[in-house]
């Protein structure tokens, strides 16, 4: 089975698409000859051609409106918003466009488009190139949001997206592009050529949008998390030697319910961990959901680890950050409470 970074999964995700549908078109800001600013659409301009795969101005709310109009069309966009930092101009077009296409017209148009776009830190990015918006969308009714921690996942939900009949938002934690990462940032990078999820198979399948993945079973506590958090609590497990349950959402709208329910029922505590900021943030739609539907197999109070409610900071990344050292005192003060 070949091994791939996430980069080349998502690369080979769309290239099958476009091999098997000539519905699917490619386009952005530098996606066409340049490859992408992180070079996920490298190689796929020269194989299709520049009708199907181009650059666009830089424009986001024209990219995504344009998108719209040739998926009522009946084409598949899979289009690329360059840094989730820059996807705000177009929220209106998804807001009142994409996301209600289907239910203003009684179905008679949809708007089956995926949305690309890098989020997350842990680059050095600033507050301009590390943002976090996941829970702006999982507010919007008839769009979907999608959140892949790995090449395996991330080309079986990317395929997944572009064949769905409704909006996707497929947000790529663009610091798990080359390699997993736990949140030590002082230690040497690894990449996914060592990690069992980047065996990627070749040709086309799918992993189903709204199935959450048990990363890691456990007995102690559930973490509920996605993206590059879930390495990040991989490593506080194992450097507390508490028995956490790691769920790795996978997809934040739709959400699976079940697979959290019967996590925390089994373990009676729950971390909501992710990077974005608190407040607002989609840890606290997830905490009320173990509340409601796990109130009396709780034996300690829901607790979230997040980014801080500030910008993104540059020169103090790693204090922002929810890294390991965090996570784990959190770990460590859940299991002490009676």
């Amino acid at each position: 089975m070949p091994q791939m970074s996430m980069i080349e999964a998502i690369r080979d995700a769309m290239d099958v698409k476009m091999g098997q549908d000539d519905d699917v078109v490619v386009y952005g800001e530098d996606v066409g000859y340049f490859g992408g600013v992180f070079r996920c659409t490298h190689g796929l301009q020269k194989k299709y051609g520049k009708h199907r795969v181009f650059d666009s101005p830089i424009n986001e709310s024209g990219i995504v409106g344009t998108a719209i109009g040739m998926g009522a069309y009946g084409l598949r966009p899979c289009i690329e918003i360059q840094f989730a930092d820059y996807i705000y101009p177009a929220y209106d077009q998804i807001v009142s466009e994409a996301a209600r296409l289907r239910y203003r017209s009684n179905k008679d148009f949809t708007a089956p488009i995926t949305i690309r776009t890098p989020c997350g830190g842990g680059i050095f990015g600033g507050q301009t190139h590390s943002q976090s918006p996941e829970s702006l969308f999982t507010h919007v009714s008839g769009v979907k949001t999608v959140i892949p921690s790995n090449p395996y996942d991330a080309k079986g939900l990317l395929i997944a997206s572009i064949e769905d009949n409704d909006p996707v938002i497929f947000f790529e934690p663009k610091r798990l592009y080359n390699g997993p990462f736990d949140g030590h940032h002082d230690r040497p990078a690894s990449n996914w050529s060592k990690h069992p999820l980047g065996d990627v198979p070749e040709g086309h399948y799918t992993v189903p949008i709204g199935k959450a993945s048990v990363f890691s079973e456990g007995k102690d506590v559930t973490i509920l998390t996605y993206g590059t958090m879930v390495f990040v609590a991989e490593a506080a497990k194992k450097e507390t030697g508490i028995d956490a349950e790691i769920i790795d959402l996978r997809t934040l709208m739709p959400l699976d319910v079940d697979t959290i329910v019967e996590s925390v029922k089994k373990t009676g505590r729950c971390m909501v961990l992710h990077e974005a900021t608190l407040t607002s943030g989609f840890g606290a739609e997830l905490s009320a959901q173990v509340q409601e539907r796990c109130f009396y197999h709780l034996e300690a109070p829901v607790v979230r680890v997040c980014g801080f409610d500030t910008p993104y900071p540059h020169a103090q990344e790693w204090d922002y950050f929810p890294g390991p050292a965090r996570v784990g005192r959190e770990l460590k003060a859940m299991m002490e409470a009676v």
